[in-house]
């Protein structure tokens, strides 16, 4: 019986709101915190080259970097170490600003309370190079207890679709694979990684800015595609918490 759900957190629960002005102070503070010497444009040209490439690196090695690593050995390696490595976690925070504001879907909170309510244990498995954004979240919005365990791959150091992010999860959680449901929005990584792992379901919410962001060949299908968190509650009935 499945009992348990995780989640995805990007592009899942949270979506990015374009928002320029916020944006830009994001970019003119990580400038600052490094001490940046070229233009705006040469920097974050270079910026987003290594970027790119670290991000290649990382989907054929399911191996993510932690924040101090990624800044100093693999976007910024001809910054000062120190300074580069003492700012490392607002660093992140900033890059992840200046595509806009994330926020969570209008119907997230009220999804995982009655998701709780109804006898499902949840947590979270996610693909992040922020160490604290999640968490922060979490906090700030008044869900953190929901969650009884939270993988990041920037803390893992384990990423999707490597099922053992998934099998770390569950052991983390005390639950078999079998028991478990994932929710993402990811066609390829976030179906692979439930496949491999054995998880009883997968839900995909379909999001548009995925697709656009990451064109990809659909291979493997989930059980259900949604558009709205809510509509878990069509697929997840209420629990005889005898038998949970």
């Amino acid at each position: 019986m499945t009992d348990t759900i995780f989640f995805d957190v990007g592009n899942t629960l949270r979506i990015v709101i374009r928002d320029p002005e916020f944006s830009a102070a994001a970019e003119r503070e990580l400038m600052e915190l490094v001490g940046a010497t070229e233009s705006h444009d040469e920097f974050y040209a270079k910026l987003e080259q290594r970027w790119q490439k670290y991000r290649k690196e990382v989907k054929k090695t399911l191996l993510d970097a932690g924040e101090m690593e990624l800044w100093s050995q693999h976007l910024l390696p001809d910054y000062d170490p120190e300074r580069v490595c003492a700012h490392a976690g607002r660093l992140t925070r900033l890059w992840r600003d200046h595509d806009g504001r994330r926020v969570p879907r209008d119907d997230v909170k009220s999804t995982i309370i009655e998701l709780d309510r109804r006898g499902y244990t949840l947590g979270i498995i996610a693909n992040t190079i922020t160490e604290t954004e999640i968490p922060d979240w979490m906090i700030s919005d008044g869900v953190a207890h929901y969650f009884k365990a939270v993988i990041l791959s920037s803390k893992v150091r384990l990423r999707k679709p490597d099922p053992e992010i998934y099998f770390l999860a569950c052991r983390a959680i005390g639950k078999k694979p079998e028991q478990c449901a994932y929710v993402g929005d990811n066609p390829i990584r976030d179906v692979e990684g439930t496949r491999k792992a054995g998880f009883a379901k997968m839900i995909r919410i379909d999001e548009p800015d995925t697709i656009r962001n990451e064109p990809q060949e659909i291979i493997l299908q989930p059980d259900h595609t949604i558009t709205r968190i809510s509509e878990l509650l069509d697929i997840f009935p209420p629990l005889d918490k005898k038998e949970a």
